[in-house]
């Protein structure tokens, strides 16, 4: 009575690219902050921080999702289950 597994279908894996979606921002904060002298006062930088997290992760957004519209299997895959329909999917 259940759904007849038609094949799969190899999809990119979401979870297992948050860890690189997240090594990539931390890369391109300290990049981009290298130079920045060491900060005593946390109340006054803070704010610049932020705005350079936030453009890190913008910035590895866009080109993750760029490489997964050109070529997303270079990416971790897991396979999909498609199925056939049965007769109790088919309008009578």
């Amino acid at each position: 009575m259940g759904l007849d597994v038609g094949g799969y279908s190899d999809r990119p894996d979401w979870p297992k690219m948050g860890p690189s979606l997240l090594i990539a921002t931390c890369l391109i904060v300290a990049i981009r902050t290298a130079k920045w002298g060491a900060i005593a006062d946390k109340t006054t930088s803070g704010s610049d921080l932020d705005k350079e997290i936030d453009f890190a992760a913008h910035v590895a957004g866009r080109v993750l999702a760029r490489l997964m519209r050109a070529n997303e299997v270079i990416f971790p895959q897991k396979k999909e289950p498609w199925y056939q329909p049965d007769d109790e999917d088919h309008p009578k």
